[in-house]
């Protein structure tokens, strides 16, 4: 091989790894955001204090 088709190979393994890392980080952040809006306020586990006088449904932070 010379230098060129060398350097093709190399990115091409670059570009692989790389696409993995992005495909790991986007399940990640989708994990992260399922996360946030199934429990925005920590209210359905009961987590969260309720303060006397607001309601109970409806409300997010």
């Amino acid at each position: 091989m010379n230098a060129r088709e060398d350097r093709k190979v190399t990115i091409t393994r670059e570009m692989a790894a790389l696409q993995g890392e992005v495909e790991d980080l986007r399940k990640l952040v989708n994990t992260l955001l399922t996360i946030i809006m199934e429990e925005a306020d920590g209210v359905q586990s009961g987590a969260a204090p309720v303060h006397a006088g607001t309601p109970r449904t409806g409300v997010s932070m």
